[in-house]
């Protein structure tokens, strides 16, 4: 297994074996331009209920999320779950808004952007609605790999090929979970120096193709129910068969574990 090409350490705590970085959105932010600063690239995972709910059953999953230098918490049930079990994390760090702090501070530090899969024509969209935020911002290159091109060695040397011309310093990797940790996981040793996000359908939200929830359903952690009135089909039974239930175990589970005063 790799190791973490981070040399600063990040307080953690564990949750259901799950190592998660104690960050706000503004210190994750300022880590990854600060590693930037001294020539380190590296990794970030934001898991949600769903990937620690895979994480217990996919071994490779499992790995993914240990190799990964940057395991920040999205997901409200796991910040309550971490204040159940004692070991409370500072808040939320949603890769839907860290996407766009992380551009705001990119452009200004004068730092770099790639995005790289999306639906059709979601890239496009989502580079100019961040350059419109801010104009400073440099996105160096925009790619939509075809769908099942990351089964094919070939097409990821060729959607590899066109990240390293374009040396970017933070690439988004918009291609759902666990596809876009596979393929980082994959490439990010040819490109040692750079920032890797997984983003899932964060550059739809960017393009507005997608809306997000009110801020205040995000704040009861009710998020998924957003969503899942936007796509039942494709939701329905991620969220009300295998999430619910796990969710349920997840905070029983924290709050027993807590220590007894």
């Amino acid at each position: 297994m790799p190791e973490p090409t981070t040399t600063t350490k990040l307080d953690h705590i564990t949750l259901r074996g799950v190592r998660l970085h104690a960050l706000t959105e503004a210190g994750c932010v300022d880590h990854l331009l600060n590693e930037l600063d001294e020539g380190r690239g590296g990794w970030v995972i934001t898991p949600n209920l769903d990937h620690m709910r895979r994480a217990e059953k996919d071994i490779e999953f499992r790995e993914m999320l240990a190799e990964a230098d940057v395991v920040v918490a999205d997901g409200t049930p796991l910040i309550w779950a971490s204040q159940l079990q004692g070991t409370p994390l500072p808040e939320r760090v949603a890769g839907s808004s860290v996407v766009w702090s992380l551009a705001q501070r990119a452009a200004q530090k004068g730092r770099s952007l790639y995005l790289l899969g999306g639906d059709p024509g979601a890239a496009d969209k989502a580079a100019e609605a961040l350059i419109k935020r801010y104009p400073d911002l440099r996105i160096v290159g925009i790619d939509c790999p075809d769908v099942g091109f990351d089964k094919n060695p070939d097409r990821i040397d060729e959607v590899l090929q066109k990240v390293l011309e374009a040396k970017p310093d933070i690439v988004y990797v918009g291609l759902g979970s666990p596809k876009q940790e596979r393929l980082i996981r994959q490439v990010r040793v040819r490109l040692p120096h750079v920032w890797w996000l997984g983003v899932g359908i964060s550059l739809s939200f960017i393009a507005g193709d997608v809306r997000r929830a009110p801020r205040w359903l995000q704040k009861l952690g009710l998020e998924w129910l957003h969503r899942l009135i936007q796509e039942p089909g494709r939701l329905a039974k991620r969220y009300l068969v295998h999430g619910l239930p796990f969710a349920a175990r997840l905070l029983l589970g924290a709050a027993l574990r807590k220590p007894r005063a």
